[in-house]
């Protein structure tokens, strides 16, 4: 292994004297590191190939009309298609729950964090 990183570093090197990396996109910006912690180390790369390709998995498909809906439901002004479309959100919510072994309104946008927080600090005082 270690031949190989010598190999490697030696032709990064050569490349840096040949000014390959002085025009780079991005050159002195930081780096946009996504936090893939969520996701198993075995999906990892095909979530991140899907995802070039413009794809979105199942579960971010269903999260992603999730949301469409809650803002949908916000805004209409009748009640009967509201109350029809919080079902529809209610069935994507359980579908969506099912897929995960936590429910999903305890990852979702840590919407509950803040409260179980109070909660377990209230219970020690």
């Amino acid at each position: 292994m270690e031949f190989f990183q010598r190999i490697a570093e030696n032709r990064i090197l050569e490349a840096i004297e040949n000014g390959l990396f002085d025009n780079l996109r991005g050159k002195g910006k930081p780096l946009k590191l996504e936090d893939e912690s969520h996701i198993p180390p075995e999906l990892r790369m095909a979530y991140k190939i899907l995802k070039n390709a413009d794809c979105l998995p199942p579960e971010l498909e269903l999260r992603k009309e999730i949301v469409r809906l809650q803002d949908l439901v916000a805004d209409l002004p009748d009640e009967a298609e509201k109350l029809a479309q919080m079902r529809r959100l209610n069935f994507l919510m359980m579908k969506l729950g099912m897929t995960r072994p936590v429910s999903a309104q305890l990852l979702e946008h840590d919407l509950y964090t803040p409260k179980i927080l109070e909660r377990l600090e209230s219970r020690r005082s």
